[in-house]
């Protein structure tokens, strides 16, 4: 487990829980985890996760037609 937000305690895979539900840019993730609302050191690497993270959810979503076929 990877903390990105110490102060907060949230995780990577917390992040990726949050796109999961709908979390699209920093401010929601922020208020929806707390994430960068302490001490905001965290800010970059929760963004570079948050990209990530969406990244993966597109790529998912784009294969569903494929697996649909299947």
């Amino acid at each position: 487990i990877m903390y990105v937000c110490v102060c907060n305690a949230v995780t990577e895979r917390d992040i990726h829980d949050a796109v999961e539900n709908g979390v699209q840019n920093m401010t929601q993730l922020s208020r929806t985890t707390g994430c960068s609302n302490t001490c905001g050191c965290c800010r970059e690497v929760a963004a570079d996760v948050l990209a990530e993270a969406m990244a993966e959810k597109r790529a998912f979503h784009s294969l569903l037609p494929v697996l649909n076929m299947a």
